[in-house]
This record gives structure tokens, sequence and C-alpha cells, in this order.
């Protein structure tokens, strides 16, 4: 039998559905399959009228004694995209069968221009999807269809059943979901390994500030990546005056939170490989400092550190999977809060490569703390380098939430990223380091650089072309990641409201990419 998601509940439903259940000369569903289910897809067109069963779901249906089609023919073969249909009590094994629109089989040329892999997404919706719905029934246990890819697969579902519950005194237990097909194995744990990054990335940045503390952070670092063959070095306030931080250090004087420098290393190459370093900003609060930010929406400021989220997440990645690459992560950690010993507006900073910085916006602080971060990367003599921010409110003005904003010094590097931001799922889009907006933050008698520059627009661009100035020699791509931060369920159905962990996958995808080609 069937329902649509709205009326899933296995007790409600009606015995004249019921009628229609196949039971294979069973008066019941068995009590060992109440709670065990499986998600199936089938494709369909954009009407959802013509339906045809994958080859998974074809079995299935012909194991349940084609209750999968009958049932489809008495609701005049109606399946929508991105929708499910529930059957109960219609399979020996399985209590509960969940069947999802997963959209065209043949995608059209227009259906690839919109930034990601079409095909990819509908499997990961699908996926996060038809695993919702067995949820919603109670099963405990699901086993899910490939749908032609299990990597994407794999991800939709660990992403689309993640919540964040850590400080509910009640938790719901995560179900078991296991790939249903006995092939595609390798594919389907990879995509296990990068969502389970991407979740860590998301739990971080939800977390509440005073749960997440540059401290408390350092040392649930400290405690995942010391199992996976990364070396960490947790670096404090002395050190970063040895370093001669400047930004670093006014940034978090306001602050009676201690900062941290985190120093990740990944030795998964040959000892000759040069390294690939890795950024990320980790304001673990952003209140804004003196130029204090308004109160609405303040609280979500404890994302500030998603940047340093998504590295640390992608090394967990990237040494799980054994990449042979060299990575190196940095994280600078700090709260930006507004005291008596903050940075003040007008103050004259120097950065570890001896540029002096005027502050004329404290709120503009991840930069400051980049810019160290960046001086210390070129003592790696890196490969690469690449930093991650929640660094502008101007990057959700210019494109919103629909992509992360990057910004490249090497076309062949940026093409790598988009291809791998189009392969996981999480668009990208280019901006300019034109020489004009780096000409807007100098050229004053009394300083080097001032941290917003002059003039009005631009400030993503601005923000990337004051971090130019501090960037090692070499490849270097900044990644401008604000409008990405939190998601709102429109774009993707498999990553729910709220922080999002973009683009973890992609970062990970990126260095595998990286990694072949080297090879």
């Amino acid at each position: 039998m069937y329902t649509h998601r709205s009326a899933i509940c296995l007790t409600r439903l009606t015995s004249a559905l019921q009628k229609i259940t196949i039971n294979h000369g069973r008066s019941e569903c068995s009590t060992s399959n109440l709670k065990k289910g499986i998600v199936v897809g089938a494709y369909v067109d954009e009407k959802g009228e013509n339906i045809k069963l994958t080859n998974s779901a074809e079995k299935v249906n012909q194991d349940s004694n084609n209750v999968i089609m009958k049932a489809l023919k008495i609701g005049n073969g109606f399946l929508k995209k991105g929708k499910s249909r529930v059957f109960y009590n219609a399979n020996e094994k399985y209590g509960t069968i969940a069947l999802v629109g997963i959209g065209k089989e043949e995608l059209d040329e227009k259906d690839f221009s919109d930034g990601v892999d079409p095909k990819k997404q509908n499997v990961r919706n699908a996926a996060a999807i038809g695993c919702r719905s067995l949820i919603d029934c109670g099963m405990e246990d699901i086993d899910l269809s490939s749908m032609g890819d299990s990597e994407s697969a794999a991800e939709g579902a660990m992403l689309g059943t993640w919540n964040f519950q850590e400080y509910k005194k009640e938790q719901k237990p995560s179900p078991k979901i296991s790939l249903f097909e006995n092939s595609d194995k390798d594919e389907w744990s990879r995509g296990v390994v990068k969502s389970n990054a991407q979740n860590w990335s998301r739990k971080l940045t939800e977390s509440a500030a005073n749960h997440m503390t540059p401290t408390l952070f350092s040392k649930e670092v400290e405690e995942v990546l010391g199992n996976q063959n990364v070396q960490v070095v947790v670096h404090d306030k002395c050190w970063a005056e040895e370093k001669k931080m400047g930004g670093l250090l006014n940034v978090a004087k306001g602050s009676c939170q201690p900062l941290a420098f985190l120093e990740m290393t990944y030795s998964g190459g040959s000892k000759d490989d040069k390294p690939i370093v890795l950024v990320g900003k980790g304001v673990t609060f952003d209140s804004g400092g003196i130029s204090i930010k308004p109160s609405s929406a303040m609280g979500e400021m404890r994302a500030d550190m998603m940047g340093a989220a998504n590295v640390v997440s992608a090394i967990s990645a990237i040494a799980e999977l054994q990449i042979p690459v060299n990575v190196v992560g940095l994280t600078p950690l700090c709260e930006n809060m507004p005291s008596s010993s903050a940075l003040k507006p007008g103050d004259v900073i120097v950065a570890m490569n001896g540029k002096s910085i005027q502050v004329d916006n404290t709120d503009a602080e991840g930069r400051l703390i980049l810019a160290d971060a960046l001086c210390y990367a070129a003592t790696f003599n890196p490969k690469l380098t690449l930093d991650l921010a929640t660094l502008t409110g101007a990057m959700m003005v210019a494109i919103g939430g629909a992509a992360t904003g990057v910004f490249s010094t090497a076309d062949k590097i940026w093409n790598d990223v988009q291809c791998a931001g189009n392969y996981t799922g999480d668009r990208m889009w280019r901006f300019p380091l034109w020489n004009y907006y780096s000409a807007l933050l100098s050229g004053y008698s009394g300083f080097d650089l001032d941290n917003i520059g002059k003039g009005k627009g631009g400030g993503a661009c601005t923000a990337a072309a004051f971090l130019k100035e501090f960037a090692p020699p070499g490849d270097w791509v900044h990644m401008d990641i604000a409008g990405v931060m939190k998601s709102n369920g429109q774009d993707s159905s498999y990553i729910s409201s709220g922080m999002s962990g973009q683009p973890t996958r992609a970062l990970v995808q990126f260095i595998l990419d990286i990694s072949k080609q080297s090879s």
C-alpha cells in the first residue's frame, strides 16, 4: 500500500488501504522486520506521469508480489520528482518500502547549466527524502538503493538524516543506513566519509559559542584528528607574540577567552612533495568588537569559525581516505568582543610580515587574523595555498546563498575548484582580483594598508585584495563562504536548515582530484 509522506505514520494507515497490502500469506508483518525499511527510486518525467523503476526498485517490486506497480496503477501512476510514496507490510524482509521520484533518467543539456551535476543532486535529494520518510515511520534499520550513484546516495542519506541535538535532554537515535546493492561499496564508503566530515563541520558551527571557545575547539580537534594519523599542535598567545602576529593578537585581546592557533600536519605524500596549505578563519564568536553588530541574528556569529571547521573536517576526511598528498592546516582561533581592552577603530597594528594596518572597522576582523595565518603559511613553501572564511556580508549581497565566492591567482586551480564543486553539489563562482581593489586599500601616508579601504561597494573584492597582500608566493585561492554559511533548505533537500558545513566535501574532492593529477 502507499501514502504520501504527510500521512506515513504506521498507526494511521486505514483499513481501506490495508486491503491492498500484499502479505505473502502472512496475516501481518513479522516482528523481525517492523523496524527495517528500504528506499528505492523511480525515474519520472516533469509531470510525474511516466514512471520507470530502477533495477533495484523492480527487484523489490517483484519480491513484493508487484505491490509497487499495482499501487501506482491505482494511484493513476503519479509520482513527482523529490516526493516519496510509502508501502507498508508488503515484503517479507522489509516492514516498509519508500519509493522516491529521482527525476528524468535522461537529462537535457540545459539541465547541466546550473553549476552542479544535476544527476548527482537528484540522487542526493531522493536518498535524503526517502530515508526521512522511513525515519518518520519509525524505521531504525534502512537499506538504501544506490539509484545509479552510490556515492551521491550515501551523501544524501548521511547529510539528510543528520540533526544537531547536542543540548537536548533526550536525543533521538540515528538510524542504521546501509547500501542495498553489493556493488559500488568503495564509492559508498567515500560518500559516507565525506558526508561525516561535513556533518562534523556542521556540529562545530552549530555549537553554542560558550561550548565552542578557541580552547574547546582545539581540544575537540586534538581528540578527533589525533586518532587519524594527523599531527596537531596547539599554539598559544606566547607563540603568536614570538611570531609577531599583530592581527590575531589585537583581535583576540578584547575577549577573556585565550586565543589558539592550530597547526595540523597530514603526511600522506612523499617527503619531497610540497604541502597544500589550508587556512581557515576561526572566530568562534564575532560580536563585531567596538564596531558592534546589530543584535538581530548576532547569535549566528557562533558560526564565524566555519572556515576553520571546514579545514579541520576536510583534513579528517583526507586522512580517513588516505589520500596520497601532504596537507598542512592552519586555523587562527579567537573571539572578537568589545571591552576596555578591545581593538579600537583607528588603531594601527602590524602584521607578521611587518605591514602596518589601520583598523577602520573592528568588524572586519577576519582578514586581520587571516593575514597572519597566510604569512605563516609561506614558511611551509606550499604547493598551493587555499583559505576559507565567512569573510564578508558583501558576498551574501552579491550572490546570496547560491554559491561560494572564489578568488584565485591561477586559472587552472580555479577550474579545479569549480569542477570539484560541480561534482559535490557546491556551486563556485569566480570574482576578480583586480588591482583596482588593491589600490583602494593603500596609498596612505601614515600606514601601509587600511582594513576596509576607500569608497563604497565591492566589499568582498576589497577583502580578497587585502588578503592577497599577505598570501604566500605561488598559487593561491580565497573562498568567501559567508553566503553558504546557512542552508535554508531550498537549494538542496538533503541539507536541512541551519549551518551548512559547505563546502567541506568540495574541498576534499579538490584535494582528491589534485592527488590524481600528480600520480
